[in-house]
């Protein structure tokens, strides 16, 4: 049985996801959270088999709120749902990590559709158009990091130095540097500074 856990702050929206989710997998057991506090405690009782979470949450907004499931519970997929639509919304959110992204126009079949693909393993995101190669190569670069190397590029981008990037994580310098390394290469770069202004073409929070 699928367990699905459904953070939105808005009660009419979640009985919308609720129903979609009962459409797509009739048996699974739901978890409805208002918050993102709630959410978090949610993934930590038990294994989910998707998070579907809203962008706007009461304690947390933005990217933050994907950006700290993918640190701390990597294996949960993420259907990102959000009123804002836009391809460049999108596409961060993609790059994050996220499963899916449902915008909060769409049909209640177009939401059974999306749930039912992810929940198979799938991605779905809305057509939002063919983007630049230029982007695309960028956001599968930054894709291609793990949650640790994005929280040091994160830190990177604040300019913060290696060994307050090895406190703020809990680590040995040498191992930022060993992360480094492998982010420099990932990234298609040479050095910190090309690494921080590639970063900011997106925006990683």
């Amino acid at each position: 049985m699928d367990r699905i856990v459904i953070a939105d702050d808005h009660p009419l929206f979640r009985e919308a996801l609720v129903s979609a989710v009962r459409k797509a997998r009739p048996q699974a057991e739901i978890e409805e959270c208002s918050s993102f506090a709630e959410a978090d405690a949610a993934l930590a009782r038990a294994s989910v088999d998707l998070l579907m979470l809203d962008l706007k949450l009461s304690d947390v907004e933005g990217m933050t709120g994907l950006n700290l499931v993918r640190t701390n519970h990597p294996a949960v997929p993420v259907a990102v749902v959000s009123a804002s639509e836009e391809p460049h919304t999108v596409r961060r959110a993609m790059a994050v990590g996220a499963a899916g992204f449902i915008p909060k126009s769409s049909s209640l079949d177009t939401m059974v559709e999306a749930i039912g693909q992810i929940l198979d393993g799938e991605t779905w995101v809305p057509d939002v158009g063919e983007a630049e190669a230029e982007e695309a190569d960028l956001q599968n670069r930054i894709a291609s990091l793990t949650p640790s190397q994005l929280r040091i590029l994160e830190g990177l981008k604040a300019g913060r130095l290696n060994k307050q990037i090895a406190y703020d994580l809990g680590v040995t310098e040498a191992t930022i540097k060993a992360h480094l390394t492998s982010v420099f290469r990932k990234l298609g770069v040479q050095n910190r500074t090309q690494a921080v202004i590639l970063s900011q073409q997106i925006d990683l929070m």
